[in-house]
This record gives structure tokens, C-alpha cells and sequence, in this order.
């Protein structure tokens, strides 16, 4: 049915197709595609006044196929497309015009100029020009006799004592003829070297003999132990031939695996014997010793911190075998507090047997020492954790192109990132990881050897026996996915799928392979490829990027409009992306010496991933932990001190430039806790032209949710969406609505059309003006609180997306919040969707996280002396903000340049002034490291608590508002409905919806008006640095007109709602809490804290 016609471009993307029908700029152009939303169907394009008109075409149950078009017009059926398409070249067919201009394909058009402008570059060499007319005649002959002479010279410098007669007459025999004889083979396209194995077979007749006794001898060994350890399932086993004529290195190497093989199914058989399942538990690590030095009043102090992971135990000590008479168990640990400004610094929150807390700042001999001190830590705690189910995993992932070469028997570098770049502590060897990920391109082994090598290398290392989830192969590319043995049932809804990239798609030497999994609650995806080579080539590996996202299978594999960058909380992808350094040939020399000298700037300035990342046409929002290794290809075999750059070819000179061609980038969803702590590559592995990479994440996973009140006595949840606009780069002329995606819905929700506003650049903006409400499942905060909605606008004509886009339930945690959401689809930007969003849920609580328990604080002097507790002081400490990981707000920072991540959120800045209900911190974590910290704004004696629900988590991004420039609040939130706390409309703007707050502060770094002058507010401060959120701007004064109308969890006459348990936040001494202290109730005045003596370290 779709034979070729010129009119018909299969699977293109939809806004490919616009802007092929727009460079055409004729009335009645047109093209046929597939269609995106429906499979075995058909899009029919058409160009009428500039727009692009798209309709469906159907197959019925009788496989005839007919168009959909105006209302009113006889449907008629075809058997072809090519009929269909004849017949409507006559006008009055339903369509805004009849078909007149084919538009063909543009794809032969892409791929003439790359290899047509390269071979000038290099010019082609003639080697049977040295040698004459007869050159090409003698070819064969005269190397052979060069190559005979060369080693029969080098056999006499040999010192051969001890070799015996027959086998040196053998060796002299084989250089004398049999090698022009293989070199004669292979120049006829024979590598096999016959020659060669008979020299072996002879000089090993014995060895020979002896493998052939004892292979049957050993296959028998190995299969008892395979019966031994699962009884009664039969399994087909390679066996291995005893075939005397086959290679001599491959009995040896089959020999030698299955040794190998032995000795590990052996001590399977022993664990099990004795009990041992390789877990979690029966993981020993060392008790490890570090000197750091006490800052106590100004004096440094040097001392010693014992961390014994095993008994759950630190220890203080002065000396480093003095005795272990002062240590804190893992429960006193109360909080560990990064110094941002310095990174070596860390402040450890205990708590003492008399319930006091003392805060001890330490300065460890450098960063890595302070991250494997951490890291420990956070092992201890979570090994001796009383929860049921882990709330934060660490995830390995590697990547390493192996140059289809076997690995060396010791790869343990890579697995505890050593090497090059961001990578562990030495003293962090032996703490595993929970998940390893590991993605191999031109891999030579199969999959069961290279697994079992993996388990082998990590059971080497962390005394774990891990168990494989997903191993998936495409020709030479593989991904294996190992968890630890207490985590394998926790993992489900296991998927895998490959995409081959290669030679017009069908070949699989380049391609991709990927695996997605559900750990617990938390949807994880992982992408291995391995993109076309070549450093001309780089339109060609944005497409390979493209045809990935579109094809590759994961998750839910029902049709639906999210390709793999929307469907998993977590998508890491890895391989050998193979983008190059775009620098001259003639540079290679300047390059290397860059390399040597560690100046990577310069040439990652000229990254070709980088600046398509940068320009949106590869990785839309996807993230990569700052690069400080060397470029891992293209390497000399067998060492890491020489870069082979030049390869040379029939056509002349190839030039491959150092670069980096191995990456791990990843895509979460908003609000989400994932920190990247290692990433760099190794250089002791040097069998391959590339060096391995790895890279490890700590992410928080969400637990299977158990509700612990009455789902009949529970309040009903809700989520709301409001004033929502679309602004749609395109060219369709139709009309649009919303879908609605939760795994907290139960169905797909539909919002109705929207009006449609045409702009002069070629935009549509499209106003969603009802208001539409989502009923979640499960309204109980611990769980709604993770989840996230995603959001999908379509056409009304063919059902296809226009765009994607995630919000995150978190962001609207405490009242309403707007969101600004970048829509993509198919790894393209295609427009924005903005609005607001509140939420109900029923009473409940959150449970603290563990990756709450590490905070990075910014060192300021009004904070860190500890005293004083008058309102300037507080409102300074409202400052004493955590910018460890500023993903949480929707930007990044690399080399001093903001990057937008694809989401913002915004509250009105009314509710930037306004308590939360918790007494207890004074300092809020932004949500760097844990999106789930709250805390409150100081509150005076004199002043009253906050009557309204405050968002901590976004504070206003950008510079604080000038005293004269003050926003005014009354009277801007009016009084909210009886259901939700939703503000009512307020005046309408010209081209969006009527928006029920001010105009609100946004983490993005757009240039807005200023906002018109307003009266002081008491206790103003300013930001130090623009690109740090903060929760004081205004201070927590002001009359109490200001404030808005109560929401109705908090109005008078209902019952007061539970304030949620804060999490503990000890970053700063003066507010350092007490288990005497009695928590403030809502609506009663907070006591100004006092001086604690426990902030003296004695």
C-alpha cells in the first residue's frame, strides 16, 4: 500500500513535515506521512494561505482506507494511497483545496553534501605508483618475500636455548614459506592464517592432547554444579567441541573461561551451602579513620573520626589510636551541613544522651575526604534504618566502547569510579551501590560470559552477589541492569527494546538498545547507544538521536503521545555518542597539549554535543555533570599516554581529534531528589581505543504507598488546573485540547477546545478557559505529593500531539502556584504551556527522607557566630539558603551561564512574607538536596503566626524587590470558593486568561517590567548573589491588611489542619531544637527563641 511515490515520507515528524510544505510556499502543496497517533494510518498534509491543513486517513475492517474530511461530503474508499491520492487532484473532495503539488523527500538532499566535501580533505594516495608498471603484478609477491626476510632476521637475534630441535625447524619453516603463503590468503580475502595454525597445532601436539582429556573431565565438574545449584531444570548447554582441528589460542581461551567458570559456580555452591545470599546485610565494610581538624571559638583542634558502618557507630577521638570511649550512635546523627563557600568544611548535628544538640564544625584534608566521610554516613543510616523501604537509592552507571577487544581480568577502577574527573574517595571503596547499569558498545563476548565477568568483578569488590534484571543485545551493543539480591523484588514492570541506526535503519552495528523499571514506586529508564561515527557526521547523529526517541519501545507500550524523555521519573542515557571536538586537523597537536595541561575549556567550547545540546536541536533539557577529564578516545592501545588521531586509509589520512565521545546525561522530572557524585573515566583499562566512563547518582525513590486512614472516612483529594495557555510553534490550522496523564488518575482527563489566537511570528496561542479538576486516587499528602501530571496538547483533527510538557504536584504543595512548562515532542521544542495549579489533599504528614539528613549551606558571617536573636538577625537567616543542586528550580549553572531546564514555578509574592506553620527552623532548605524540606520565616513574639499555608519550596529567583519598588498586596487574592482554596478571576489581559494572583516571581531569568512602587516594607533585605533564591524578601511584617483572605483549611469554624512534620534542619545554631522544647500550635504566637548554650562546642 505505501510503495515508493514521491509524495509519501513515512515516518517524518509532524513539524518536520510543516516545514517542508512551508519552504514549498505554494497553495495546494502536499505530502503524505504516518501517523503519530494511530497505528497503520495516514496523515495527508495540505498548504493552503500559509497554514497547514492535516487530515486522517483510516483503514476500515476491509483494509479499503478513506480520508476524513469536511462534514457532509460522501466518504469514499480506496485500496491504495496512490488512488486515493489521484482523486483528490479534482476539487470539491472535502478538503480547503484540491491536491496540486507533491512535495518530495528531502532526505537524498541531506546526505550528498557530507561525503562529497570531505574526500577533497583527503587526498587519495596511489601506492602502485612506487612501484611501477609491474607494481601491481608484484604486489603480493614482494611483501611476502619482505615480510619472510624481516622475521627469519629477527628469529637469528632470538636466544632459542631450550627450545626443541623439531619446533625451532618448525618456526624457520614458517617464516621461510608458509607466511607469504598467509599473506597471499588474506590479500585474497582469507584471514584465517593456515599456516599459522598448523605451526601451532604442531608446536602444541601434546598440550593439544591433554586439553581433549581434560575438557569432557571438566564439563562434567561444571555440570554437576549447575544441578547442584538448581535442581530439576534442564538447561541446553554450549558444549565445548573437542575438535582437534580447531585454533590452538581458542581451546586455550575456552580452556581458561571455563576454568573460570568453575571456580565461580564452586563458590555459589559454598555460599549456598553456609546460607550466604551476597545481601545488603552481609555486607562488610571497613571501619574507616579520618584526620580533620575541630573549629571550636576560632582554634583549630586536630582530631580523629572513626566511622564504623558495621556497628553503626562514630567515634571522637584526640589521637588516632587513643581510645574509643566518645562516640555517637547512628540515630544521634541528627544532620550533616555542607559548607558551600568551603568545600573541605562540615558541620556535624548531634545529639547528646542529655537530649542536647551540639553542632561540631570540622575541616577534613579535602573535598573528596568530606564526600567519603558523607557518603559513609549516609550508608550507616541507611543500613540501620528502622523504615520498611528505602526513600534514596545510588545508581552506577557505565559506558565504555571495548573496541572489540576482551577486557583485561581486573576492571575494578571503573566500578569505584577511579580515574580521571569527579570521582570517590578512597575510603569509599567498599560502599555499593544499589543499582549497576553498565553499557558496552563493539562488546566481543556474549552476554552470559560478560555478565557473569560483571558479578564476578562486583563480588570482588563489595562481597555482594548481584542479580541481573535486564540484559538486552543489538549486534555489538548491550546494556546490562544488576541490583543488589534485598532489592530484586522491588523491581517490576521490566521492559526492553532496541532501535537500529545504521545503514538506512536496518542495520544494527549502530543503533541503541534500552531497559525501564519500576523500583517501588519510581519509574526508571536507561538508553545505551552507539551513534554514527565520523566527525562530519554530526547531522547524521542528531537524526540517529531523533529516530531513538521516536521507535524505542519502553514502559507502557500502548500507544500513547510521550516518547521515552517523558515516560520515567529517571531516564539516564549513556554510550558512545560519538560527537567530536570541531577543531581543524591542523589543530591536533594544540589539542594534545591542551590535554596535557588539563585546560579543557577551550576545547569543550567546541564540543559538537555541547553546542547542538545548547542550541535545542539534541538532549532538550537533558543534564551533564561538569566534564574534568580527558577526552576517552581516540587512544593507542595498551597505554593512555598517546593519542592515535590519525588512521590511514586507501583515500588518504583519516584524522579522529581526542574527544569526548563517551557521556552519561540524564532527564528527571521536577522536583525530584537526584544528585549526581562521580563522573569521569578510568586510565588503567587500556584494551579498547576509548576509555570506560562512569558516572553515579544518588536519587530518591518513592515506596509503595499504604494508606493508614479509612479510604471511606478520608477527605477527597483534588488537583486543579486553571487559565491555561498554549503557545504552539506551527503552522496547522485547527483547533486544540488538553489530555491529562497521572498514574494518580484513574482515567485520562479531557479538557474542551480552546480559543486560538494567531500571532504575526507564526505562533498560535491557544486560551484553555474552563477550569478543570483532577480527582486523584489516593489524596493522602506522603503520596500525592510525588507524583507528577503530564500534560499533552492535540489536535482535534488527527488526535496527534503538539507537545508535552511535566508538572510537578509538589510545586502547589501549599497553595496556588502558576507553572511555565516548555513543550516538547519528539526532542523538539514545539511551544509553552502556562497556567496555575492548586491542590487538596486529605490531613496527613510526610515522613522525613534520608537524603534530608546531608544539607549544603552558604557560609555567612551573620549566621554563623550563632547568637542573637532580634528580628535583623532572623531576617538574615532566612538567607542561609541550600544551592547545592539548583535543578530543584528549574535551572541549572554550568561555567557561569544559566540553562533552562524545560519547567519554572512561581508563587505570588504575597506569600513569600508568610510563616509556615512549623515552629521549629528558621533556616529552609530550597530543596538542593531534598525537594521535600520545609521551614518556616522567623517569628517574633509581637508578631502573629502565618493564618495561610506558605511554599517554602520556591522562593522568588532573581534580584529582591528595591524598597521603593515593594510590591503592594492588599486586596490582590479575593475570597476563595467553598471547595477549593482557589483565588476567583481578575482582570483579563489582552492575549491570556484572566490570572488570579499578581504577577508572580518565576525561577527563570527573563527580563520583566518593573513593578510600579509600593510602600517600604519593614526589615528589607537584598540578595548577595541574583541566581539564589529566598524566602525573606520583605521580612515577616506588615500590617495586617496586607494579608490575604484565609484558604479554607485555615478560616475560622473548621477544624485547624495537622501542620506537617518539618524536616529537621540544623544548619544554623540558633535554632537549635530540644526535645523539652513544646511545639507552638497553629494560630497561637510563636516564642522568639533563645540562646542555646548548646551551640558552645565543648
Amino acid at each position: 500500500m505505501t510503495s515508493y511515490q514521491p509524495w509519501y515520507h513515512g515516518n517524518i515528524t509532524r513539524s518536520k513535515a510543516e516545514d517542508l510544505l512551508s519552504k514549498a510556499a505554494r497553495d495546494g502543496s502536499f505530502l503524505l506521512r504516518g501517523s503519530e497517533s494511530i497505528q497503520g494510518a495516514y496523515a495527508l498534509c495540505v498548504l493552503y494561505q500559509n497554514c497547514v491543513y492535516t487530515y486522517r486517513i483510516l483503514p476500515n475492517e476491509e483494509k479499503k482506507i478513506s480520508v476524513q474530511a469536511s462534514e457532509g461530503v460522501p466518504i469514499r474508499f480506496f485500496s491504495v494511497l496512490s488512488e486515493l491520492v489521484d482523486a483528490y487532484y479534482s476539487p470539491n473532495m472535502g478538503l480547503v483545496t484540491q491536491l496540486q503539488f507533491p512535495v518530495p523527500k528531502e532526505e537524498e538532499v541531506e546526505d550528498d553534501p557530507e561525503p562529497s566535501s570531505h574526500p577533497p580533505q583527503l587526498p587519495p594516495r596511489n601506492y602502485a605508483a612506487s612501484d611501477g608498471k609491474d607494481g601491481e603484478a608484484k604486489c603480493p609477491e614482494h611483501p611476502s618475500l619482505s615480510l619472510s626476510e624481516t622475521y627469519l632476521q629477527r628469529l637469528q637475534l632470538v636466544d632459542m636455548t631450550g627450545v626443541p630441535d623439531d619446533h625451532q625447524k618448525a618456526i624457520q619453516e614458517y617464516f621461510r614459506t608458509a607466511i607469504c603463503l598467509d599473506a597471499e590468503q588474506v590479500q585474497n580475502g582469507n584471514p584465517n592464517l593456515p599456516g599459522l595454525k598448523k605451526l601451532t597445532m604442531a608446536i602444541c601436539k601434546n598440550l593439544n592432547s591433554e586439553i581433549s582429556r581434560a575438557l569432557p573431565t571438566l564439563e562434567a565438574f561444571q555440570r554437576s554444579l549447575d544441578q547442584q545449584l538448581s535442581p530439576g531444570i534442564g538447561r541446553s548447554r554450549t558444549q565445548i567441541y573437542t575438535d582437534s582441528g580447531q585454533a590452538m589460542s581458542f581451546r586455550v581461551e575456552q580452556l581458561t573461561k571455563l576454568l573460570y567458570s568453575i571456580e565461580e559456580k564452586a563458590k555459589l555452591a559454598v555460599f549456598e551451602s553456609v546460607g550466604y545470599d551476597g545481601g545488603h546485610r552481609k555486607s562488610l565494610i571497613p571501619p574507616v579513620t579520618f584526620e580533620v581538624k575541630l573549629e571550636s571559638l576560632g582554634i583549630s583542634t586536630k582530631m580523629f573520626l572513626k566511622v564504623d558502618v558495621e556497628s553503626g557507630k562514630v567515634y571522637f577521638k584526640k589521637s588516632k589510636d587513643g581510645p574509643e570511649e566518645k562516640y555517637f550512635v547512628h540515630n544521634k546523627m541528627l544532620q550533616l551541613v555542607k559548607s558551600q563557600k568551603m568545600h573541605s568544611k562540615l558541620v556535624i548535628v548531634v545529639e547528646t544522651e542529655k537530649e542536647k544538640v551540639l553542632r561540631k564544625e570540622f575541616v577534613f584534608d579535602d573535598t573528596k575526604k568530606r564526600e567519603g566521610f558523607c557518603q559513609l554516613l549516609q550508608q550507616m543510616k541507611n543500613k540501620h534504618s528502622d523504615k520498611p523501604e528505602p526513600d534514596m537509592i545510588t545508581v552506577f552507571v557505565g559506558t565504555w566502547n571495548m573496541g572489540n577487544a576482551s577486557p583485561t581480568h581486573n576492571i575494578n577502577s571503573w566500578f569505584q569510579c577511579k580515574g580521571q574527573g569527579k570521582t570517590r574517595d578512597d575510603t569509599a571503596d567498599h560502599i555499593p551501590h544499589d543499582i549497576y547499569v553498565i553499557g558496552t558498545q563493539e562488546d566481543p563476548l556474549g552476554e552470559k560470559e560478560w555478565t557473569d565477568n560483571l558479578k564476578n568483578e562486583l563480588r570482588n569488590i563489595t562481597n555482594i552477589s548481584y542479580k541481573p534484571v535486564a540484559i538486552h543485545t543489538l549486534w555489538n551493543i548491550r546494556i546490562v541492569v544488576l541490583v543488589k539480591p534485598e532489592h530484586e523484588n522491588r523491581i517490576s514492570h521490566i521492559f526492553t527494546d532496541s532501535v537500529k541506526t545504521g545503514i538506512a535503519n536496518t542495520l544494527g552495528n549502530k543503533g541503541a538498545v534500552g531497559v525501564s523499571f519500576m523500583f517501588n514506586r519510581t519509574s526508571f529508564g536507561f538508553v545505551n547507544s552507539h551513534l554514527t561515527s565520523g566527525s562530519e557526521k554530526k547531522l547524521r547523529r542528531n537524526q540517529n538521536y531523533i529516530n531513538i526517541l521516536r521507535f524505542l519501545n519502553l514502559g507502557d507500550k500502548k500507544p500513547n503521545p510521550f516518547d521515552i524523555t517523558h515516560q520515567f521519573t529517571h531516564l539516564f542515557w549513556l554510550g558512545d555518542l560519538n560527537y567530536r571536538i570541531e577543531f581543524a586537523s591542523t589543530e591536533a597537536e594544540h589539542i594534545v597539549t591542551k590535554i596535557k595541561q588539563q585546560q579543557y575549556q577551550e576545547l569543550l567550547s567546541k564540543d559538537q554535543l555541547n553546542t547542538e545540546k545548547d542550541e535545542g536541536k539534541v538532549f532538550l533539557h537533558f543534564d551533564e555533570e561538569e566534564i574534568t577529564f580527558a577526552p576517552t578516545y581516540r587512544f593507542e592501545r595498551y597505554t593512555r599516554e598517546k593519542y592515535a588521531y590519525t588512521k590511514a586509509k586507501a583515500t588518504g589520512t583519516k584524522y579522529n581529534l581526542p574527544s569526548w565521545c563517551d557521556r552519561v546525561l540524564r532527564k528527571s522530572y521536577p522536583l525530584v531528589h537526584v544528585v549526581c557524585q562521580s563522573y569521569g573515566c578510568t586510565n588503567d583499562i587500556m584494551t579498547s581505543d576509548h576509555s570506560p566512563v562512569f558516572a553515579t547518582f544518588e536519587v530518591g525513590v518513592a515506596s509503595q504507598f499504604v494508606s493508614k486512614h479509612d479510604p471511606n472516612s478520608a477527605s477527597q483529594g483534588g488537583i486543579k488546573f486553571m487559565n491555561c495557555v498554549a503557545t504552539l510553534l506551527t503552522k496547522s490550522k485547527t483547533k486544540f485540547f488538553i489530555e491529562y496523564h497521572s498514574s494518580c488518575l484513574e482515567k485520562i482527563v479531557k479538557t474542551s477546545e480552546g480559543e486560538n489566537t494567531e500571532h504575526s511570528d507564526g505562533s498560535i496561542k491557544v486560551r484553555f478557559g474552563s477550569q478543570v479538576e483532577l480527582i486523584p486516587i489516593i489524596s493522602d499528602p506522603e503520596y500525592l505529593l510525588d507524583q507528577h501530571i503530564l500534560i499533552c496538547v492535540k489536535s482535534t483533527d488527527c488526535d496527534e500531539s503538539y507537545g508535552e510538557g511535566c508538572v510537578a504536584l509538589r510545586a502547589a504543595e501549599y497553595c496556588y502556584t502558576e507553572f511555565h512548562v516548555t513543550l516538547t515532542h519528539h526532542g523538539e521544542r514545539t511551544g509553552t504551556l502556562t497556567g496555575g495549579i492548586q491542590l487538596r489533599t486529605s490531613e496527613g504528614k510526610q515522613t522525613e527522607k534520608l537524603y534530608d539528613f546531608i544539607k549544603v549551606e552558604k557560609d555567612d558571617p551573620a549566621t554563623s557566630k550563632g547568637k542573637g536573636s532580634d528580628n535583623t538577625n532572623k531576617s538574615a537567616l532566612a538567607h542561609a539558603i541550600d544551592i547545592s543542586n539548583p535543578n530543584y528550580m528549574g535551572v541549572c549553572f554550568k561555567a557561569g551561564r544559566a540553562i533552562d531546564k524545560g519547567w519554572s514555578y512561581s508563587l505570588p509574592v504575597a506569600d513569600l512574607h508568610l510563616g509556615n506553620l512549623s515552629p521549629k527552623k528558621t533556616v529552609y532548605d530550597v530543596g538542593s538536596r531534598s525537594p521535600t524540606g520545609k521551614a518556616p520565616s522567623p517569628v517574633g513574639e509581637e508578631e502573629k503566626p502565618s493564618e495561610m499555608f506558605d511554599n517554602p519550596l520556591y522562593g522568588a529567583m532573581g534580584k529582591s524587590w528595591p524598597k521603593e519598588q515593594e510590591p503592594q498586596h492588599k486586596g490582590h487574592l479575593p475570597t476563595p470558593d467553598a471547595i477549593f482554596a482557589f483565588p476567583k478571576a481578575a482582570d483579563v489581559e489582552a492575549d491570556r486568561p484572566p490570572v488570579p494572583t499578581p504577577r508572580n516571581r518565576s525561577f527563570t531569568f527573563s527580563t520583566e517590567t518593573k513593578p510600579p512602587s509600593a510602600p517600604v516594607a519593614p526589615n528589607p533585605t537584598s540578595f548577595k548573589k541574583p541566581v539564589m533564591p529566598s524566602r525573606s524578601e520583605g521580612g515577616s511584617g506588615g500590617s495586617a491588611n496586607a494579608r490575604p483572605p484565609l484558604p479554607v483549611r485555615s478560616r475560622p469554624g473548621l477544624p485547624d489542619p495537622q501542620p506537617p512534620k518539618p524536616t529537621r534542619d540544623y544548619r544554623d545554631s540558633t535554632e537549635l531544637p530540644s526535645k523539652h522544647r513544646q511545639p507552638a500550635r497553629s494560630g497561637q504566637p510563636q516564642p522568639q527563641p533563645k540562646e542555646s548554650k548548646a551551640n558552645l562546642i565543648d
